[in-house]
Formats: C-alpha cells, structure tokens, sequence
C-alpha cells in the first residue's frame, strides 16, 4: 500500500486545485520558508482524520480554507484527496478487494465536513478504520511534523505507549474490547432490568392469589344471582303465557263486534251503488244532449261557413277576369310587332347569301398556293429537328451532371442537417452537474453524520431514560418512606390526642363538672408551658393545682361545700399584682415557665414561691443549705428537697402526665407539619422526576423517529447519488459516441466537396460545347420561322376568307332561324288570344253560378234547432244535479260506517300488538332461559318447594348484586392472570439465567481480548526495543538506548526512553541536547517502523538540528528503509535532499498562493549525461 498522489484544492495556501503525483519511493519536498510545504503534511493529516486544530497550526478548523490573498478571494471550501495503491490489499474493512482507493475530505466555510472513500460519502471513523494498525493516522507515528520529533522523545510514559500499541497492532483489539465491555454494560442493565421485573412479578403474584380469592367469592353469588334470575325470568315466562290467553279472547270479542259494523256498511254500500248506477244513467243522457246541440251548433258554423265561402269566390272571380282582359291587349300587341320586324329580316337575308358566294371564290384562289409553302417549311424543320437533336445530347449530359451535382448537394444538405442535429444534441446533452453531485455526496454524508449523532442521541437516551426510571423509583421509596414517617408521627399525635381526651372525659371529676356546668372549663396545664424536661417537676410542684379552674370570684365556690368534689379539685383567681421570690442565687422554677397572660403569671409564681430547680437530686441536695422553711427544690424527674426532708415523685392520680403530654402533643405538631413539607418536597421530587422521565422517554420516541428518518434520508440520498452517478457516466458515453459521428461525417463532407469540385469542371466543359450547338440551331430555327412566316400569312389570309364567308352564311341562317321564331310568335299570340277569350266565357259561367240564397234559408232552419236543442239540455242538467247530490249524501253516509270501523281496528290491532309483546316477553324469557340451559322443570319444583313469589325474587337479586358490589373492583381475570404472571416468571428466570451466561461469556471475553492483549504487547515492545537498541547506535556511531516499562501491568504501564550517546553517562534524555534527541526520536520510529512499516512515511524537517554527519547516517538509514516504505520528507539540506528519487518543488510567486514544481532526479540525470 503506498501513496500515488494528492489533490488539493482551496486547502490553506493552495488556492488553485494542485495535483501531483508520487511515483518514487523516497520524494522530497522542497522550497523557501513560508512558502506552504507544510501544509501538505497537514492536509494528508486532515484526510486521515485530524479534528484538532492546534495540531494543523490553526485556531479553528475553518483556517484550512484559503483565506484569500491581496488579488483573490477567499475560497468557500477546502479539499484533499489521496489516492493509494492497494494492490497488496492491505486496507482494512471493505476496501481491501479495490485495487486504488481515493480517501477524500472536503470542508465548506459552513463548518460541513465530509469524508469520501472512492467519492462513496463514509464517516470519519470508516477512514480510520481503514489504516487500522498500519501505523498510519492523524496523530501516528508514520507522521512525524514539525517539533514532533522532540514531542515524542519528550512524551509522557502514557503517550509513548499509544505509539507502542500502534506498532503492535492492537487498535482493533481494544476497539473489540470497548465493544465487548458496552455489550457487558447492556447485559448488566438488561439483567438488572429483569430482576426489577422479577421483583415486582413476586410482588404482583401476591396481589393476585388475593385478587384470585375475591374472584371465587364473586362467582359464587354470581351462581346465586344466576339462579334466582332463571326464576325470576320462569315466573315472568309463565305470567306471559297467562297475559297472552286473556288478550287473545278480548281480540276475538273485538272481531266480532267489527264484522256486525262490516254489515251495516256493506248495506249501505249496495244502496250507494244503485244511486250511482242511475247517476251514471243521467250522465250518459246528460251526455247525449250535449252532443245533440253540438252537432246542430255545427251545422250553424257549416252553413255560415258556406256563405263566407261564395262571398270569397265571387270576389276572386271577378279580380281574375280584369287580369285576363290586361293579359289579352299586351298578346295582341306582340301580334303586330313580330309581323313588321318579319318583312324587314327577308330583305337582310338575300343581301347575306350574295356576299358569301363572293368570298368563297377568292378563298379557293388562296388554298391552291398553300401546297408549295407548306414543302419549304417541312423542309427547314427537317435540318432544325437534327440540329435540335445534337442540342438535346449535349443538355442531357448537363442534365446527368446536374442531377448528380443536385445529388450531392442534397447529400451535403443531408450529412449538414445530420451534423446539425448531433452537433444540437450534443450541445443540448446535460453537462455533468458535478457541484450537484458534490452536494450530494456532502449530502449523503452529511446524512450519514446526522445518522451518526441521531443513533448517538438515541443511545444516550436509551442510557438515560433507564437511570430516569431508577431515580424514580428511588424517589417513590423516598416518599413512601416519608409518608410512612409522616403517617407515623400523624399516628402518634392521635394517640396522644385521644389519652388526653380519655383522661379528661373519663375521670371522676367529670360528672360532678358537668353536673354543676362546669365542664366547658379548661384545666390550668392547658394554658400553662414550660421549658422541655421540666413538666414532671411542674406536675409535682402544682399537684391537683395543675388542673385548677378559672373562676370570676372565689366566693362562689362556697356553693360547692354541700356537694364536694368526688376527687382533688382546685378553683382559683388571677391576682392582680406580681410576687417576687426572696432567693436570687437559686434558678427559680416559675422563670421556665413561657406564659403571655400576666394575672396567670402572677398566680403561678405565687403557687411556685419558694420552689427552685437542679438538674439531678446531687445537684439539688447540695444547694439545700441554701432553703429556708417552706422552701423546695424540684428536680427534672420530680422529686423534691427541702432543708430537712427529700420526698421521691411517684405519679398518683389521673392528672398525671397531662403536662408532659401536652408538651409532647405540641413537639409532635411541630414535628409533623415539619414532615409534612419533607413528604410534599419529596413528592414534588417525585414529580419533577418523572416529568423528566416522561420527557426523557418523549424524547427516546423522538430520537427513534428522527434515527429512523435519518436512516431514510441517508437511504433516499444515496438512491439519488447512485442515480447521477449513472447519469453522468451515461452522459459521457452519449457524448462520445457524438463525437465519433461528427467526425465521420466530416469526413464524408470533405469526399462530396472533392466531387463537386470534378463535376463543375465538367459541366464548364459541356456549357461551351451546347452554346456552339444552339447557335447553329437558332440559324435553322430563323429559316423555319421565316418559311413558318410565309405559310402561316397566306393561311391567315385563307383563314380570313373562309371566315368571311363563313360569317355570311351564319348571318344567313341566323336572320333565317329569328324569321322562324317570329313566325312561331304570331301563331302563339293568336292562340292565347283564343285561351284568353275562352277564359273570359268560363269566368263569367262561374261568377253566375256563386249565390248564397239556399245557405241563408238553411241557416236560419239550423238556428231554431240549435235552441230547442238547448232547452232540453237543460232540463237533463237539472235531473243529472239531483242525483249527484243523493249520490254525495249516500257517500257520506257510508264514509261515516267506515270512519266507525276504524277505532274498532285500531283496539283490535292494540290488543294484537298486546297479545304480540306478551308472546314475545315469554319467548323472551324463555329463550333467554333456554340460552342458560336451564331445567325448567326442576325450576318450577324449587318456586312450588321455596314458595318463590314474584316480588321477593327481584329483592334477593338486588341482596346479591349489592354484596357483588361491595367486592369492590373483582379481577375476574385474576386466575388466569396468575398463571400467566407464573409464566412469565419462569420465562424471566430463565432469562435471568441466560443473561447471568452471557455476562460471564463476555467477562471471559475481555479476560481473553486483555491476554491477547497483552501478549501482543509484550512481543511488540522486546522487538521495538531490540531493534531500537540495534539502529541508536547506527545512527549515534555507538552509545547504548533501550525502552523500559513504568509499571508491571503492560495493559496500563507507560513506556520511558533511555538513551546514552557514545561517550555519555547521561540518566535522562532531558539532558540530552536537540540533536541528540532528534535522532533518538528517529530510531525510536524507525525501530517500529522495522516492526510494523507504516504504507509510507512523512517526515517534515526532521533533519533541521542534525549536522552533515548525522544527516549523512540519517539519509542512508532512510534510502535503506525506502526498499520497504515510501517516505515523503520535507528539508532545506542539501544532503538529504541528493537521496530524493523525486522532488516537488512548492513556490510562492504569488503572494499567499503556493504552487508545484515537480522534478523526476533520475529522469534529470538521465538528459544530463545525454547532453
């Protein structure tokens, strides 16, 4: 695997796409400082995967755009290609089967980064993934920049590793181990999700053997409320059956009585048909005289019409006979003009035939002459036709070599047009987009990378939606602790609250309190409070006192001496004034006392005068020297000293601990409305919890959507890419067979143009020769023309004659045909004259004829039938009414025996629909017991044996159905839930198994990975530093180095050089100076390039602090490496520039541009030892 060559585009100072080629083994860069050499270094680290600007000299990754100069402007993106030879396959992954694979990666000014391997769009980590354990990345060692020489030979113990696990390969063993120990991670969180299930299984299985308990108490009152609805519903079947019998006679009741009403109406109805039937009669008669009196109105109308009619004739006779009369003077007119016009053709005729006989004479004359011409001029056509003839030979020639010229200028047209229309649908073919393509492989790669962070994304929230929920539930024990704390406290305050009110309302004292009405009074330790600790010491000082009540005046007690308290009783007054104690070295009791009532202070210090406080009874008796007679000392437990007698507290009576109680009522108060607020923080925690759980999860969905819509547009993208992929590749092809016709058919323009060229030459040739031919034909055509001449005058003139004569003689026969047609016309007047006369006698018959005496008489007969007609229409009308009304009134009637038939059908239909829902409510009810399948029979015995009735049944349903309800909510499910919870605990046990399998196989994995691991290691770093023992001195002349662990676990030591050049005792490289180290730092990499040899090498001014000697060793060592590796190095020395097989000069003519000189050595020495 090597590299073949690099392209750059718009990278840092190469504005201008640069690509230069690598063919040798050992290539140098060289060039003034500043002028750009560097980058190229950079722009093969960036390909490969650098993201740290710092280490590509930059501040951000957006300063590898060039970033204009004085004449450009900056570039919107940066671009670097390297194309490797892999034909040793050694690429790792999928790349391996190509032969050359181009790693490519393209930046834009938007901060977008794209990485494409043979212009397939990847992700960063599918390019590194390719020069996995070949030494070859962003920050290995086969890429040794400026300063980095020093860096290594410098770097921690850790960093030196990285360079020693590279050599050994083991970057895809521990990318097997982080992917092994993140299935280990998923397998533990998977097994302890599944003992969270298993626990809260147990726990459901508990519930539901009691739910399963409840459940077959609830199918037994079931069964009960079975049994008493099936007779519920028996009974209901039975009273159905009973209901239905009884309707069943009122429908035949009801039938009956409708038939009778039937009757009535069917009467009715015979009597209404026989008026109809007479009715009909006087219509049909009605009828009759209707048409009687039309028919003599019609015979009115017809004689009217008569009369009209010979009006109208008489009229239309008469206007014809003035036309006839009009048409008889202008036929006679026409009579005498034809006869005048007759005599005066007779006279042109005899002049016309003499003139004809003339003219035929002198035409005769003129065709006995016409023979002669009529040779002369056969005679000259004769000798023109053949000169015609050698005319036509030489224009059929011309003809043949213009049809072919024509021929060949309609294929030049041809091949044009066909040129024309390839040339068109070249220049209209698509140009290959390649920004689209560009784009779309930015795209697809873009797609990938959000692919990439939305499957990021969705794992870190599947990480955190399980953390969620363990927070919630830890914060659900949480509050189910502090609400059971809290519960605790509430539980204790109601005890306590309910011996107080015990002790007040059950001691004996009550029912004399009430008795007197003074029971709505409170004890003096209600208002009474004290310092904690102190309220036995209080209770023992105050006694029965402690519950003394308030009254207005102390006379008034005197009414109680007849009925003495059953038990101690105080009464008492607030004073009025304040007492003092006479001992002020003593702690008093009453100053523990927090009361904000005045006269009750003062009152209590008179009851607590002389009585002080200690801490224990030591304390107390020592400071009873101190008491003065009716002076005490209390002590917290209540026991009290005085100056001559201790008495020990012992509670005695019901009051006892009231105080305390009190006391410890109120701290429970405090308490508990303190926990309260803890639970609802810890509630409200809860909350807040599971708010973020919930939008955790919300957003786990989220993540899904968007990773599965990611996948889909990274899908869809690479469709499209593949899609003009193959267009542009179509393109080409197209494009190129193009270009193949249009150069055929230059060539074919290019042979038509040679024979247009021949036949012009000809046709000029043929041209001469048919104008000598027609010259000599024009001369024979004169004397034709001249003979044609002669003979064509004297035909003219025969011509002329004949015509003359022949017009004489048309004149004759027309002037003969008009006397004719005058003739015609003097016969055709007299005989219309004749039509007219005879017309005239017809007209005058018929006008004779037309009188209207008979149809006035008729029509006056007519009229006095037509009204004694009338009349006795009239009389039939009167009749015809008479019977339509009968006819209504019967009508009527019978309409009203149908309307009284109507209420009858609906009751029966009632009574029907009635006797319907009874059959139907027993069907009903029998089918509904027939679908229970119950024993009718045996229903019926147990209603005669429990004396069941109606009422009671539906009673003991509602019992049942109330205690099925008081059950509560019943899980009927809850057997077969509980089996099936018990399967699925199997089921999970053997997954928890399974799981507790597969972590162990994993751990065992990992043990086995670091065992590999490590053996690889070990192997690796005794070669390295062998070989790093065996080329320091190579390098150095002698001297001593080697590689020394820093710790005993190879996995997790570091690695330190030691070094000593010849002749030093040195015990660090520190003290080393900058030569020194840089050649320690060669053979360090060089002794792992013999280990492992990186594809190739690049080297950036590596040898800037050696001298010539070290250069020399140092240019040998690398010209001897060079047999294995490529080595790409950039120098200003001379002697390490003679060992370069290629040099690539970079220049900066331009300023803020770099540009390529490139320059084969061998090749150069070759054309100087020629010359």
């Amino acid at each position: 695997m090597r590299l073949n060559s690099i392209k750059l585009s718009g990278f840092k100072s190469f504005a201008e796409p640069t690509h230069f080629q690598l063919p040798g083994q050992l290539v140098g860069v060289v060039g003034p400082n500043g002028c750009g050499k560097s980058n190229i270094m950079d722009a093969v680290r960036w390909v490969l995967g650098e993201s740290k600007a710092s280490e590509l000299r930059g501040e951000s990754m957006q300063d590898v755009i060039f970033n204009g100069s004085g004449l450009r402007k900056p570039a919107s993106r940066a671009s670097v290609e390297l194309v490797f030879s892999n034909e040793d396959a050694r690429a790792g992954g999928q790349w391996n089967q190509f032969a050359e694979i181009a790693v490519k990666r393209v930046l834009t000014r938007d901060g977008t980064s794209s990485y494409y391997i043979n212009n397939q769009p990847v992700r960063r980590r599918d390019v590194q993934d390719v020069f996995l354990g070949t030494g070859l990345g962003p920050r290995a060692y086969a890429i040794i920049g400026q300063g980095t020489i020093s860096r290594i030979i410098e770097s921690k113990p850790e960093e030196l590793r990285m360079f020693l696990e590279e050599a050994a390969g083991v970057s895809k063993y521990k990318e097997r181990r982080r992917e092994t120990e993140n299935r280990l991670k998923d397998t533990r969180d998977n097994l302890t999700r599944v003992e969270d299930i298993l626990r809260e299984l147990n726990s459901n299985l508990d519930k539901l053997e009691k739910q399963a308990e409840v459940a077959g108490q609830y199918r037994g009152l079931q069964l009960q409320g079975e049994l008493k609805l099936h007779q519920l519903w028996f009974l209901k079947h039975r009273d159905a059956a009973s209901e239905e019998a009884r309707i069943k006679q009122a429908v035949l009741e009801a039938t009956n009585a409708l038939e009778a009403r039937t009757a009535e109406l069917r009467h009715g109805e015979a009597e209404l048909e026989t008026i109809r039937q007479a009715h009909y009669a006087a219509s049909d008669e009605l009828h009759a005289s209707q048409g009687s009196l039309a028919e003599a109105a019609l015979e009115v109308s017809r004689l009217e019409e008569r009369i009209r009619y010979v009006v109208e004739g008489r009229q239309r006779v008469e206007q014809r006979l003035v036309e006839l009369k009009a048409q008889t003077d202008q036929w006679g007119e026409r009579q005498t003009q034809a006869k005048d016009e007759l005599e005066q053709i007779a006279e042109q005729i005899a002049a016309a035939d003499e003139q004809g006989e003339v003219l035929a004479a002198q035409a005769e004359e003129f065709a006995s002459a016409l023979p002669t011409l009529e040779d002369a001029v056969r005679a000259a056509q004769a000798k023109s036709n053949e000169q015609r003839g050698a005319v036509a030979a030489v224009q059929q020639q011309i003809q043949v070599l213009a049809s072919e010229s024509r021929n060949l200028e309609e294929q030049r047209r041809a091949l044009g047009s066909r040129r024309d229309r390839l040339a068109g649908e070249r220049g209209q073919l698509a140009v290959p987009d390649t920004q689209k393509l560009a784009d779309l492989k930015h795209q697809f790669g873009a797609a990938e990378e959000a692919q990439s962070v939305a499957d990021a994304r969705l794992q870190q929230l599947n990480e955190q939606v399980p953390a969620l929920d363990e927070s919630r539930r830890t914060q659900q024990e949480q509050v189910n602790v502090q609400g059971a704390r809290q519960a605790e406290l509430s539980a204790r305050l109601d005890a306590l609250r309910a011996l107080q009110e015990k002790v007040q309302t059950e001691g004996k004292l009550k029912p004399w309190l009430a008795k007197h009405g003074l029971d709505s009074l409170q004890g003096l330790w209600t208002k009474v409070h004290i310092e904690a600790g102190w309220e036995t010491a209080l209770e023992a000082a105050l006694r029965e006192r402690l519950g003394a009540l308030e009254v207005g005046r102390l006379e008034t007690v005197r009414a109680f001496a007849a009925d003495a308290p059953p038990a101690k009783l105080a009464f008492y007054t607030p004073p009025l004034s304040a007492f003092t104690n006479t001992h002020q070295t003593l702690p008093r009791l009453s100053d523990l006392l927090r009361l904000g009532d005045a006269g009750l202070k003062a009152l209590l210090n008179d009851w607590l005068e002389g009585v002080y406080t200690a801490g224990h009874l030591d304390e107390a008796l020592a400071a009873r020297a101190k008491l003065t007679h009716g002076e005490v000392i209390m002590t917290r437990d209540g026991h009290a000293v005085s100056q001559f007698a201790v008495s020990f507290h012992a509670p005695d009576s019901e009051q006892a601990g009231m105080l305390a109680r009190a006391q410890e009522i109120q701290n429970l108060e405090r308490q508990l409305r303190a926990q309260v607020l803890i639970a609802e923080e810890a509630r409200s925690a809860l909350v807040r919890t599971e708010a973020a759980y919930t939008d955790a999860s919300q957003r786990l969905l989220a993540a899904r959507r968007d990773a599965t819509e990611a996948q889909t547009r990274a899908h869809q993208l690479q469709v499209e890419l593949l899609r003009l992929s193959q267009l542009v590749e179509q393109t080409s092809t197209r494009r190129e067979q193009l270009d193949g016709e249009l150069s055929e058919i230059d060539a074919q323009q290019e042979e038509l143009n040679e024979r247009g060229a021949t036949g012009e030459a000809r046709f000029e040739e043929l041209d001469m020769q048919l104008a000598t031919t027609q010259e000599r034909h024009a001369e024979l055509d004169e004397a034709v023309i001249a003979a044609e001449r002669k003979l064509a005058e004297a035909r003219e003139q025969l011509r002329t004659l004949e015509r003359e004569a022949q017009e004489a003689q048309f004149a004759s026969r027309s002037l003969a045909a008009r006397r004719g047609e005058l003739q015609r016309g003097i016969e055709t007047a007299a005989e219309q004259l004749a039509a007219n006369q005879q017309s005239g006698t017809q007209l005058q018959d018929e006008l004779t004829r037309l009188t209207d005496v008979s149809a006035q008489a008729g029509l006056q007969t007519a009229l006095a039938l037509k009204l004694d007609r009338e009349a006795a229409l009239g009389a039939k009308r009167s009749e015809y009414d008479d019977l339509t009304l009968r006819l209504k009134r019967s009508d009527e009637q019978r309409l009203a025996h149908e309307q009284s038939l109507q209420p009858m059908r609906e009751r029966i239909t009632k009574l029907q629909l009635e006797e319907q829902a009874a059959q139907l409510g027993g069907a009903q009810y029998l089918e509904q017991l027939e679908a229970a399948q119950a024993d009718m029979a045996a229903l019926g015995q147990s209603i005669e044996d429990g004396k069941v009735r109606l009422a009671g049944l539906q009673g003991e349903i509602d019992r049942i159905n109330r205690e099925i309800n008081a059950l509560g909510a019943v899980n009927l499910a809850a057997l077969d839930e509980l089996t099936a919870a018990r399967e699925r605990k199997t089921f999970l046990d053997a997954q928890n198994a399974d799981l507790v399998e597969a972590m162990n196989t994993l751990e065992d994995a990992i043990h086995k990975i670091d065992l590999e691991t490590r053996d690889l290691l070990g192997s690796t770093f005794n070669q390295v530093n062998e070989h790093f023992g065996r080329m320091f001195p190579t390098l150095f002349g002698g001297g001593v180095a080697k590689l020394v662990m820093t710790g005993d676990e190879i996995l997790d030591a570091g690695v330190q050089v030691m070094a000593q050049p010849p002749g030093k005792k040195n015990s660090t490289i520190h003290l080393m100076s900058g030569g020194e180290k840089a050649l320690t730092a060669i053979a360090l990499v060089f002794a792992i390039f013999q280990l492992n040899p990186a594809p190739f090498c690049l080297l950036d001014e590596v040898d800037a602090p050696l001298d010539d000697a070290n250069t020399e060793r140092y240019s040998k060592l690398v010209t001897e490496m060079a047999q294995g590796t490529q080595f790409l190095f950039i120098s200003h020395n001379k002697i390490a520039m003679e060992m370069a097989e290629q040099l690539i000069g970079v220049t900066m003519q331009e300023q803020g541009v770099s540009r390529i000189v490139a320059v084969d050595m061998q090749a150069a020495v070759s054309l100087a030892e020629t010359v």
